[in-house]
């Protein structure tokens, strides 16, 4: 007997039913792996909050310098520009021959500054009298000064006050040094950011025990610091030095102390 007209639509649509809870199921399946990652990219993401702490470390080295550092200026006032460039220039190339015969060589000889100013003479245009308005006064140019500033770079420290005695025997003006310093100061440095680091390090697991959390990462990190050197001050104030000789000064050099300080800032957990 033929199958009912009802049986038959039952039975035709099932594969459709079948087909229709599987697509359902994997939407659903899509949908739930969809958001499990948006919760997951939520916490681990670019932009997700990071818990953090920040610590300060500072770290310190000392060194023996290595090098002093004498800088002078040569100036010189003449009646012309010539006359006053020709007496400057005298004067500075015997100071730098004298540098030379020590053992000084060219590229440790930096000039800084080379200057040529007019100098003034004020006139009153009439007489001025006590109680009344003086008239205004004319400038007029008396004359020209030329200046030049040597830096010279002495890599035995031993000869530093030999350095000042030669220049005062040329009458050379305005002395000012030695600094001792280090040539190089990169290794020094190192072990001073070294040091620093280890410091801000100690600090941050002290105060992660003390939260109860663990450290992670380090997020950001940031240096700064400096040295200092031991200074002496050689000069005469301007004034042109006796050019008789005068002995040598004693210059202890010293030590120099480089100081780092640092910044990091760590995510904790």
């Amino acid at each position: 007997m033929p199958e009912s007209l009802p049986e038959t639509i039952v039975r035709a649509s099932r594969p459709v039913r079948y087909a229709a809870a599987a697509a359902l199921t994997v939407l659903a399946l899509f949908l739930l792996v969809k958001t499990f990652d948006a919760i997951d990219q939520f916490g681990t993401g670019p932009n997700r909050p990071i818990n953090s702490i920040t610590v300060s470390g500072e770290g310190k080295s000392t060194s023996i310098p290595n090098i002093a550092q004498i800088t002078f200026t040569v100036q010189e006032t003449a009646a012309s520009v010539k006359d006053a460039q020709d007496a400057a220039t005298k004067r500075t190339n015997d100071s730098l021959a004298a540098m030379k015969t020590m053992g000084i060589e060219e590229k440790d000889i930096k000039t800084l500054g080379y200057n040529v100013y007019p100098q003034y003479e004020n006139r009153a245009m009439a007489p001025c009298y006590p109680g009344s308005a003086c008239p205004t006064q004319s400038n007029k140019i008396s004359g020209y000064q030329v200046s030049q500033t040597v830096q010279v770079k002495v890599r035995d420290t031993a000869k530093a006050g030999d350095v000042l005695q030669q220049l005062g025997t040329f009458g050379v003006q305005n002395i000012s040094g030695p600094d001792f310093m280090l040539d190089d100061d990169s290794t020094v440095t190192d072990e001073a950011r070294a040091e620093a680091i280890k410091d801000a390090r100690e600090k941050a697991e002290l105060l992660a025990k003390q939260l109860h959390v663990r450290l992670g990462d380090v997020i950001s990190f940031s240096e700064g610091g400096g040295y200092y050197p031991m200074y002496s001050g050689y000069a005469k104030g301007g004034v042109a030095m006796d050019a008789a000789v005068a002995p040598s000064p004693s210059l202890p050099v010293g030590e120099n102390e480089t100081n780092v300080t640092v910044q990091v800032t760590y995510e904790i957990r």
